[in-house]
């Protein structure tokens, strides 16, 4: 997921739902400097251990699907990547493309909403006059077997 972040690309990384870290620790490896980050995360306790581990990234402790009005105080300029690691499939699709459209209204023109998903089909729907996506191959090591989905405005 971290590889489709360009770190030469000015600005601050999004993550939503990240959980533990395991994403954030590969942005850093992707170069992304932690003073970048902004991670988005509902659950109390991984925000206090995302702290203890992320000291310089920001944190925020809110609903990551409604990342347009948590981020509104917080995101000031045009982020270079949004990722998210949300269960998606778990919600309507009017609430996945309202998710989509508050990413896209975050990022800098073409940068990435990236989205981890189990599911068969797009988390999001492939097809868009107003993005396009892009699938990664399927990763059969992860069980159940996952794929990594791309989203730019078009």
């Amino acid at each position: 997921m971290a590889s489709y972040v360009d770190p030469r690309l000015r600005g601050p990384v999004v993550e939503l739902g990240p959980g533990t870290g395991p994403v954030t620790d590969a942005l850093l490896r992707q170069g992304i400097e932690q003073e970048r980050l902004v991670l988005v995360e509902y659950s109390p306790e991984f925000c206090q251990l995302l702290k203890r581990r992320f000291p310089r990234a920001t944190i925020v402790q809110g609903d990551a699907y409604e990342a347009g009005e948590v981020l509104a105080d917080v995101v000031k300029e045009p982020c270079a990547g949004v990722l998210s690691s949300l269960p998606l499939l778990n919600k309507p699709v009017e609430q996945r493309l309202a998710l989509l459209a508050a990413a896209h209204a975050m990022l800098h023109p073409f940068a990435p909403f990236v989205q981890f998903t189990y599911g068969v089909k797009p988390p999001i729907p492939a097809r868009s006059t107003s993005y396009t996506a892009s699938a990664s191959e399927r990763i059969w090591l992860n069980f159940p077997p996952a794929r990594v989905w791309v989203y730019r405005r078009g």
